[in-house]
């Protein structure tokens, strides 16, 4: 569904006269910032490689970045520190490969801090925002139930709405199972492979 089938869907299960379409609107893209604060599925799935070639303590994060998945270098998976072993750390000054990252910001910083290569990191991002009614995200594609009854909780808070519960365990029925489903997908999909216990 598009912004404005999402509306109109969202409209006639709330079936008020007394709320505009800008209010609407406003429900639709809360609910969808609730969504994301908590859903973590496939469709979220974004990475961005970084190339070097110069010394550099410091990545910034992409404008959408929500979590990180993983982040790595070469072959090596980079493990995430506390900030006080992370200073301890950086306080040897040493450039290469790094083996350690940090979040500060907006930033990852990284030890050892590379000069040339790739840095490559997969995360889960914002879904995409839709702002005219033709728009269209992966979430609303996928799980336009989930986003209206999202929107519905917040409508049911605003008018002080007697269905405020029916809206909420709606959306809670809905968000289990996109989540579920990506979680049974993980474990089970076509795509799964057995790791041998030994390798040679």
């Amino acid at each position: 569904m598009n912004l404005g089938e999402l509306r109109t869907h969202f409209l006639a299960v709330l079936n008020r006269s007394d709320i505009t379409t800008a209010l609407a609107n406003t429900f639709i893209i809360n609910g969808i910032q609730r969504i994301q604060r908590s859903l973590r599925v496939p469709i979220m799935e974004r990475q961005l490689t970084y190339t070097f070639s110069v010394q550099t303590g410091a990545v910034t994060l992409p404008a959408d970045f929500l979590e990180a998945i993983e982040v790595y270098s070469g072959d090596k998976v980079l493990q995430r520190l506390p900030a006080r072993q992370m200073l301890m750390h950086q306080a040897g000054n040493a450039a290469g490969e790094p083996y350690f990252f940090r979040r500060e910001g907006v930033n990852l910083i990284l030890y050892p801090e590379p000069v040339t290569g790739e840095l490559s990191i997969n995360y889960y991002a914002e879904f995409e925002p839709m702002t005219a009614d033709t728009d269209e995200n992966s979430l609303a594609t996928v799980a336009s139930d989930l986003i209206i009854y999202a929107a519905l909780t917040y409508a049911s808070d605003y008018y002080l709405d007697e269905r405020a519960a029916i809206f909420d365990g709606k959306y809670r029925e809905f968000m289990v199972e996109v989540q579920e489903q990506a979680n049974d997908e993980a474990a089970t999909g076509v795509l799964q492979v057995i790791q041998p216990a030994y390798t040679y």
